[in-house]
């Protein structure tokens, strides 16, 4: 643990840019089975902090270090300009990894698409992240048909460490064989598990 203030800025700089790089990515991209996974994604964190932290020196590193020097006087002179820190620490530790994180994820984006492999986790992942509004109805293990309306309302689990389930945000009459009859009167919704589901169907408006 640190013990001084220069080892706490130590370790802010070394861990702070990879965990914002990294919760930035999971935010983008939804959660993935290796999210269960602390020691991993600390891993990923700290490889993240160095190859940022590596960047800057780079870029940075004589105008950082004559700017804002750490020895001598040099803590008097960030005292006696906090704002300018804070600003850049603001700059180098949260917005530029964030960016970072959008642009990574973005590219791998347009990569997926023109791609014959799409690396989500599951085929239901892949449905529900571009399903655009429809009448989903589920046949259930008894054999009886349920369904309702898929729209801005809606939810689908995607969480690793949960069961799948759907939320649809009206239920809807089916008649026996799964026709879609008429939208129930004070609907507040239609709540699935994928458990008791044996097979599920997403239809057009203008289909049905």
């Amino acid at each position: 643990m640190p013990t001084t203030f220069l080892q706490l800025l130590v370790v802010v700089v070394a861990v702070l840019p990879g965990v914002t790089y990294q919760f930035t990515r999971e935010r983008a991209r939804g959660p993935l089975v290796q999210h269960a996974d602390l020691g991993e994604r600390m891993l990923r964190a700290l490889a993240a902090s160095l190859v940022l932290d590596f960047a800057y020196v780079l870029v940075l590193g004589s105008t950082l270090t004559q700017r804002f020097p750490l020895t001598g006087s040099g803590w008097e002179k960030l005292a006696a300009s906090p704002r300018p820190v804070a600003l850049l620490a603001l700059l180098l530790l949260i917005a530029i990894p964030a960016a970072a994180a959008w642009a990574v994820e973005r590219g791998e984006r347009r990569g997926r698409r023109s791609a014959r492999y799409v690396p989500t986790p599951s085929s239901w992942d892949h449905v529900f992240s571009e399903l655009e509004p429809c009448f989903v109805r589920a046949r259930l293990k008894s054999g009886h048909w349920v369904g309702g309306w898929y729209g801005s309302c809606s939810y689908a689990s995607s969480h690793p460490a949960a069961a799948h389930d759907l939320y649809l945000e009206s239920a809807w009459r089916l008649t026996p064989n799964g026709r879609f009859l008429s939208r129930v009167e004070q609907t507040r919704g239609l709540y699935l598990r994928l458990d008791d589901v044996e097979l599920i169907e997403f239809i057009t408006p203008e289909e049905q």
